[in-house]
């Protein structure tokens, strides 16, 4: 919950829900926190602010996880998002009435939204069968990305797996390996009887990583850079070690089809493998003592840009945590094929990022970071950097830079940052934007063509490859 001391919590629609779910009513509700049914009553109607005392009441009343009290309804962006679409042109629907529809009415607003992407998919889908002879996109990667951010991006479990396997890894009763490649490459060997062997790329043909069960065999194309051999190399690792756990998470999650549910192992492998080869603890350690300066980052870890960026949008454990970030990768054309949250960015769920951020800009000075402040319709402001990276993460692996990273967090968490050193962040030059372009009416990129497919790979992970792991899922 945000702790900021003026800010008022105005929570009536989860409280009311609350209750109704308690089966309670306003009296009974009332008696047993100590107020009176009339001020209940303006609490709920959204006319007093619920205070720290009442919130804590509510905790030891009901046994109430406030963090859950604080993250229910439907996201005020969300809503704004849908109805800037020129469906709705001529409907005023002001931002209190978004407001009261995502809390008091959550249930709706969150139908009224899959109706929206129902809507926004099939606009997709005929735009992709009139450019690309009718190729179509699924639905698994969205509803993963949803199961992920539900999560926050962090998955606590994994990254204890992943501390306890990296420990292992390096124990001197384990022999001495002077990369994690090599470790990991001997415990393959040892633990698992799996070799790993470097191919020429005119076998590998299309594949970059391929396992051959039946020789016991990881192969790799000679075109993968350190990093990503590297991160493959952890990514079978994971899976031999834990692929019980990670079988059972897969479960527990219940994705509603086979394609979804192969789609989320894929995902939570790539997220232990990550946290093998970034154990928590020592690189939010080096986060936080390096001002989380990406370059060193990726020196410490052996890693690239990419997938130390990506690591930065995990670190959310209570006890240790990092700075909130948000992650989007886009290409040349605009589109998403990633994007992370451990904060509360409004991403664009229907649509593509604002032309204005500069994430698109990075183009034009490859490899070079570029940092802004930037404004969402709501107010929120957030300081962001970008950098183009290659097919692998990393210009330096594969000599691309055909994507962009941008990475951005709450302004309030800059001063922690390396990157705005020298800038004025009590008086920053701030640029207005909107999560969507169909959101920018009060700017000039308003006017541009219609915003770019969000249209994510095959497979959201970590080495950039697009489907780099078919078989183990």
């Amino acid at each position: 919950m945000d702790q900021t001391p003026d800010r008022k919590l105005f929570l009536g629609g989860r409280l009311k829900r609350l209750r109704r779910e308690l089966d309670l009513t306003q009296t009974a509700m009332a008696a047993d926190l100590g107020v009176s049914p009339s001020y209940l009553n303006h609490i709920e109607r959204n006319q007093r602010p619920v205070t720290a005392q009442l919130l804590l009441r509510l905790a030891e009343t009901y046994d109430v996880d406030l963090r859950a009290l604080n993250q229910g309804g439907v996201g005020e962006a969300e809503l704004a998002e849908v109805f800037a679409d020129p469906l709705f042109a001529g409907i005023s629907v002001p931002r209190h009435e978004m407001l009261q529809l995502g809390e008091d009415l959550p249930g709706a607003a969150e139908a009224l939204i899959r109706l929206y992407r129902s809507l926004a998919e099939q606009r997709s889908r005929s735009r992709i069968e009139a450019e690309h002879g009718g190729v179509e996109t699924g639905t698994p990667s969205d509803w993963v990305r949803d199961h992920i951010q539900s999560r926050n991006n962090h998955f606590a479990e994994l990254d204890t797996l992943g501390e306890a396997l990296n420990a292992a890894l390096f124990d001197p009763a384990g022999g001495v390996h002077d990369s994690f490649e090599a470790a990991a490459r001997a415990r393959l060997a040892t633990r698992h009887h799996l070799t790993v062997k470097v191919m020429p790329a005119e076998v590998m043909v299309e594949w970059t990583r391929r396992f051959d069960p039946h020789r016991r065999r990881l192969l790799l194309s000679e075109t993968l850079g350190p990093s990503s051999r590297a991160f493959a190399v952890a990514y079978q690792l994971a899976l031999s070690e834990h692929g019980a756990e990670l079988e059972a998470m897969t479960g527990a999650a219940r994705p509603p089809d086979e394609a979804t549910r192969r789609l989320l192992k894929v995902s939570l492998t790539n997220t232990l493998a990550a946290a093998t080869l970034m154990p928590y603890g020592p690189f939010q350690a080096t986060a936080e003592d390096t001002a989380y300066d990406l370059g060193r980052l990726t020196a410490r870890f052996g890693v690239s840009f990419e997938q130390a960026a990506h690591r930065l949008t995990t670190l959310s454990r209570p006890t240790a945590r990092g700075v909130p970030f948000f992650l989007m990768r886009v290409d040349q054309a605009g589109n998403i094929s990633k994007r992370y949250a451990s904060g509360a960015f409004p991403f664009s769920r229907f649509g593509g990022a604002c032309p204005r951020w500069r994430l698109h800009a990075a183009f034009r000075t490859p490899g070079r970071i570029v940092t802004q402040i930037i404004e969402t319709p709501e107010g929120g402001r957030w300081f962001t950097l970008a950098r183009t990276v290659g097919r692998q993460g990393d210009g330096a692996d594969d000599g691309g830079q055909d994507l962009a990273i941008g990475l951005g967090c709450e302004l309030k968490h800059a001063p922690r940052l390396v990157y705005s050193r020298g800038l004025d962040l009590a008086a920053p030059e701030v640029t207005p934007i909107g999560p969507a372009c169909r959101l920018c009416l009060r700017h000039p990129c308003a006017e541009r063509a219609a915003p770019p497919l969000d249209r994510p790979l095959a497979v959201d992970d970590w080495t950039k490859s697009v489907s780099p792991y078919p078989f183990e899922a």
